[in-house]
């Protein structure tokens, strides 16, 4: 059995339909804080928190659970300024918690949700796993702590861990009618999606005069069906030869903020406003990956590797959602 926290949410729901459809057994645990139940992709459902230990205990008792994959957090970069005590209780404190009672249970094999955050303003493009990790936000402060406390207790007590670093998740399972939905919502593609279809009345772009080619930022994509197979990959690796390790997790393409507003209109055929607001602190000007790492040794290759296809899941996503 294969505990996913965090579920209910964007990438923990696609993640759970990817290891269902592979064949695991999962039960997914989540608050339903900034998750919905609508988007549970197992049978097995557990309304709990992390940061209740006996709560967690109940589920480890209630499953036989053999490895974890480990979603549940706060994410948003602007929040975690202005709130860092939710961040470090909420990621920090509630990930401690999951390891003691994984610990207790002899299960000893975890897959983590970490970030690209982790590394910072990039010294050198793109980024591959060596680059040195300088965080610049509260967010990734939390992911390299909690990827800190796993090697830890590798050395300590052979807990053994993947961390995925990834960039940003994007697109949707239209097959099974799940996809991003966010309140408040902070993706770029969603609101960019949001103001094509009228639900929003413009898009802000925060920042024009970047040192990029057309003063936006510039991020790499990756469709959320794309992470979620590395996700399976990762722990087949993981149970097999019980070793440690992290990947990048990109397709190593880097798209501005206006370009995403130029594919949008291309494949909505609809005119989106845009309106110029200040710079967000803690956002780096260029951000994408080198997933070679992730090619070789995982056997991983994005499927989705056209920003036109990963815009076109997620409006279809946009104009059928659920929830």
């Amino acid at each position: 059995m294969i505990l996913i926290t965090g579920g209910a949410g964007y990438i923990g729901s696609h993640c759970t339909l990817e290891m269902t459809r592979a064949g695991y057994d999962c039960v997914v645990l989540d608050n339903l804080s900034e998750g919905h139940r609508q988007a549970v992709q197992a049978e097995n459902f557990c309304l709990a928190n992390l940061s209740n230990i006996d709560e967690i205990r109940n589920v480890f008792k209630k499953y036989p659970v053999e490895a974890v994959i480990h979603f549940a957090a706060s994410c948003y970069v602007g929040e975690s300024a202005v709130n860092p005590q939710k961040y470090y209780y909420n990621n920090v404190v509630n990930t401690l918690n999951l390891l003691r009672v994984m610990l207790e249970h002899d299960t000893r094999n975890i897959v983590f949700s970490s970030t690209c955050a982790t590394y910072g303003n990039p010294e050198y493009t793109p980024i591959d796993e060596k680059h040195p990790r300088n965080p610049i936000n509260v967010y990734g402060k939390t992911k390299l702590m909690i990827e800190t406390i796993l090697q830890d207790y590798d050395r300590a007590y052979g807990l053994k861990y993947m961390a995925l670093r990834y960039f940003n998740a994007s697109g949707a399972d239209n097959r099974a009618n799940i996809g991003e939905s966010h309140d408040p919502e902070t993706h770029i593609i969603p609101l960019v999606l949001e103001a094509a279809s009228g639900k929003r009345e413009l898009i802000k772009v925060f920042g024009d005069d970047y040192d990029t080619p057309d003063g936006t930022c510039i991020r790499d994509y990756i469709h959320v069906n794309d992470l979620s197979g590395a996700h399976r990959l990762a722990l087949e690796k993981l149970s097999e030869d019980k070793s440690s390790d992290f990947y990048n997790l990109g397709t190593g393409q880097g798209y501005s903020v206006k370009e995403i507003i130029q594919k949008s209109e291309e494949i909505t055929k609809r005119k989106i406003k845009t309106e110029i607001a200040p710079r967000r602190e803690g956002d780096p000007p260029v951000l994408f990956a080198d997933n070679k790492k992730a090619v070789e040794k995982l056997g991983w290759k994005p499927r989705y590797t056209e920003i036109d296809d990963i815009i076109l899941t997620a409006w279809h996503w946009e104009v059928n959602r659920r929830y």
